[in-house]
């Protein structure tokens, strides 16, 4: 019967669990499930698959029998064969990182490996090949304290073992305990240290020059304008061009005209430099030449010749 167990952060940094492959390791984590209140298990490659890869066809039997060898292989499961002549297994480091509440006897054989020592003694580290750091004896949760225990980390590994993490300070600490306040004072040099986001900058170097906007900006106004969106590669190309002419020092003023005549005109977006070039460099209409009031001339032979 599957039963609910605890698994720590520290296990997905865990060195002996990165030596394995991702099925290897989901396949652990699973048997911390599967496995009873002594952490033994069968050691059948069929019966666990049917266990935990049940929804994972691809997944049979002999993968989960090369998943168990390379756990072993990292020290983090034992495999013996028992009395009945029958192959077990049990999670060597299970002592030291699940604490059960009121634990049932196993039915399972012991290890002859692990479980010889006397009891209540815990299986050596060293002895299996497994680096990972002991833990504090003492409980992971004081009931009603509202506490947890602090692992105690190995200062040579630093490394950390699948199982049930312990701190021994509150999580919370209180905003009187902290050394200086969460916001400083207001400072009259710097102004305050959080600004209220509904304020909005006036003047200063924080103002931004009344005609500065972005491609990102053009193209929105772009857009809002057609009746119907354009497709994706076109605005890609599209902003691509008005960026380089932003990043020119074109005026948006030109560029907003252009991008009017683009739209209208429905032309390709690699068009809209002339488009920007036409609205800048268009020739003014000619200024006509101021009325003048017919007049006869003074000298009629100067101005006529002989034609009179």
């Amino acid at each position: 019967m599957a039963r609910i167990r605890t698994i720590k952060p520290e296990a997905f940094v865990s060195e002996s669990l990165a030596a394995v492959s991702l099925t290897a390791e989901r396949t652990f984590l699973g048997l911390l499930t599967q496995a009873d209140d002594q952490g033994r298990h069968r050691d059948h490659a069929a019966i666990i698959a049917g266990q935990l890869w049940v929804l994972r066809p691809e997944h049979g039997p002999s993968d989960v029998e090369t998943d168990l060898a390379q756990l072993a292989d990292a020290g983090l499961i034992c495999r013996y064969t028992g009395p009945d002549d029958k192959r077990y297994l049990h999670i060597v480091t299970w002592s030291r990182h699940q604490k059960i509440n009121r634990p049932s006897k196993s039915r399972l054989p012991s290890c002859p490996h692990h479980d010889t020592p006397a009891a209540g003694a815990m299986p050596s580290a060293a002895g299996v090949g497994f680096t990972e750091p002991s833990l504090s004896p003492r409980g992971a949760l004081r009931e009603g304290s509202g506490e947890m225990c602090e692992p105690a980390v190995n200062p040579d590994t630093d490394d950390e073992v699948a199982g049930q993490g312990r701190f021994t300070a509150s999580s919370v600490r209180t905003h009187g305990e902290l050394p200086e306040p969460s916001v400083k004072p207001h400072c009259p040099d710097l102004g305050p240290r959080i600004m209220d986001l509904g304020d909005t900058p006036s003047g200063g170097a924080s103002a931004l020059a009344p005609d500065t906007v972005s491609a990102k900006q053009l193209l929105g106004e772009y857009v809002a304008a057609c009746t119907h969106r354009p497709p994706d590669a076109f605005l890609n190309q599209l902003g691509g061009q008005v960026r380089k002419l932003l990043d020119e020092g074109i005026s948006p003023t030109h560029l907003r005209a252009a991008l009017e005549r683009h739209r209208v005109k429905g032309l390709s977006p690699s068009v809209l430099p002339s488009l920007v070039h036409e609205v800048m460099n268009a020739a003014s209409p000619a200024t006509p030449a101021a009325h003048r009031a017919w007049t006869n001339p003074t000298d009629v032979v100067a101005a006529y010749g002989d034609e009179l």
